[in-house]
């Protein structure tokens, strides 16, 4: 698929991702449940993750259930990949290659920041687009630490209606017991088909290098009203 702008995005994400390698200590701060990273920051060679997110809204006239089995892998230290399928009840709507590099840490090793790299491919409009975010993971103390994400989705140099429409993802996490985080999630998204999610969520393991992340919360879609939306994802490392 031939896309100039996305591909110029995705050679300068590459070309970032050198300064990663000489870091070797990063701060341990949980993924978002919704907004997913592809593995955390700082992530070593090797390590390998499959994992399933289903969302569903439980209100409203659409009850589909929204759901994408996911494998991420890290190529190198600090750079990982994923590829995604999403599925809409039982048919599969998009294709997702999603690229993430760690920039190193700072703040005394508190504080690490990233980039990531998501291209999308619209199965029914036979469209392709692309999202580029900058991070910011933060551990505050023993118990509390966030993930902080702001780019722009659908990336384009040309503009037009649903071009460069601003994502914006914060998270917030609560070491409350071994083996258990709660978070709060809060997701935006500008333009006509935007959104903003608020989800309240626990993460619980289940045993070793499983783990399942469960919650409920709210979701506004540009010019609608809040509905409550339920979400889980299941994990498995490797």
């Amino acid at each position: 698929i031939r896309h100039p702008v996305s591909h110029g995005v995705a050679f300068l994400f590459i070309g970032l991702c050198a300064p990663a390698k000489a870091q070797t200590h990063y701060p341990d701060v949980p993924e978002p449940m919704v907004f997913d990273m592809m593995r955390p920051l700082g992530a070593k060679r090797g390590e390998m993750e499959a994992n399933t997110l289903a969302t569903t809204s439980l209100s409203g006239a659409d009850r589909s259930v929204q759901w994408a089995p996911e494998v991420e892998y890290a190529l190198a230290d600090g750079f990982a990949i994923e590829g995604e399928l999403p599925f809409e009840d039982g048919r599969l709507v998009e294709l997702k290659l999603g690229l993430q590099a760690a920039l190193g840490t700072f703040n005394g090793g508190r504080s690490a920041h990233g980039v990531q790299y998501l291209g999308i491919y619209d199965r029914d409009a036979r469209h392709y687009r692309s999202s580029f975010a900058y991070m910011v993971a933060h551990r505050y103390n023993d118990r509390w630490s966030s993930v902080s994400m702001a780019g722009l989705g659908n990336v384009s140099l040309s503009g037009g209606r649903g071009r460069n429409a601003a994502i914006v993802n914060h998270s917030l996490f609560y070491d409350s017991t071994d083996g258990q985080i709660l978070g709060l999630e809060l997701n935006y998204r500008g333009g006509a088909d935007g959104y903003m999610l608020a989800m309240p969520q626990i993460h619980q393991r289940l045993a070793d290098k499983v783990n399942v992340q469960a919650g409920i919360g709210a979701e506004r879609p540009h010019g609608g009203v809040f509905r409550p939306k339920a979400g889980i994802r299941l994990i498995r490392e490797f």
